[in-house]
């Protein structure tokens, strides 16, 4: 007589697709690391593969060459910034949508100060690896915030500003948490923010900004520091 259990269908191996992308992730977050330490010319194929629990043969498998992983980096450090951080239309209140803008960019500085070292280290470098990507897709992204920007001026809703001198400065402020941690805590005599700290100098960073194009802060939008951003 047959057992049940001879009847059940053996269990489906992973799809291939999947174990790829895990692989690519478990790789990508030690290179990110790795890359923000010592920099690209001092970061080494051999020093990831360690650090992220795999043959060196198996990281040269996904990713050839240390340019290839260290612009797969990059890429993937900014295209969170560009999603993750949420688009801003014409049709959203300035005060409101600048306000979440700015505090997701300093939920990301907190989450993954990695990866804006990283992006920070290749800028310092003067993008040599990236220079066709911001080129492209950042131009492309700016120049529709900055259409949003232009036209809450047009339309009184903010102070006349220069929309990509807004947007630089959102990006100096709210990276700066991210780039100069080691700045921050020394000079908070080597601690680091709580939680609720941190949540207070988002809302700082938010109030001094939107002070300077004639709006507030609305207390609908909750500064509260979760640990991550929501996809």
């Amino acid at each position: 007589m047959t057992s049940s259990s001879a009847l059940r269908p053996a269990p489906r191996p992973r799809a291939k697709a999947a174990i790829r992308e895990e692989s690519e992730q478990t790789i990508l977050k030690a290179a990110e690391a790795v890359f923000a330490e010592q920099g690209f010319k001092g970061a080494t194929t051999a020093v990831i593969a360690t650090r992220a629990g795999v043959p060196k043969a198996n990281l040269h498998y996904y990713f050839p060459t240390k340019d290839d992983l260290y612009r797969r980096v990059i890429e993937d450090v900014c295209d969170s910034w560009l999603s993750r951080t949420g688009a801003f239309s014409p049709a959203d209140d300035p005060a409101i949508a600048l306000t979440r803008y700015i505090y997701a960019k300093m939920d990301l500085s907190r989450s993954r100060p990695d990866g804006s070292r990283v992006w920070a280290n290749e800028m310092i470098r003067g993008a040599r690896v990236t220079s066709d990507y911001i080129s492209d897709t950042v131009r492309r992204w700016l120049r529709e915030r900055e259409a949003a920007i232009r036209q809450w001026v047009d339309s009184g809703q903010i102070a006349p500003v220069d929309p990509r001198t807004l947007m630089f400065m959102i990006w100096a402020s709210t990276q700066h948490f991210a780039d100069f941690s080691s700045q921050i805590r020394l000079l908070n005599d080597g601690t680091d923010y709580t939680d609720a700290a941190y949540a207070r100098q988002k809302r700082h960073v938010a109030e001094i900004l939107l002070r300077g194009v004639g709006l507030s802060v609305p207390d609908s939008v909750d500064a509260t520091y979760s640990g991550t951003v929501p996809a």
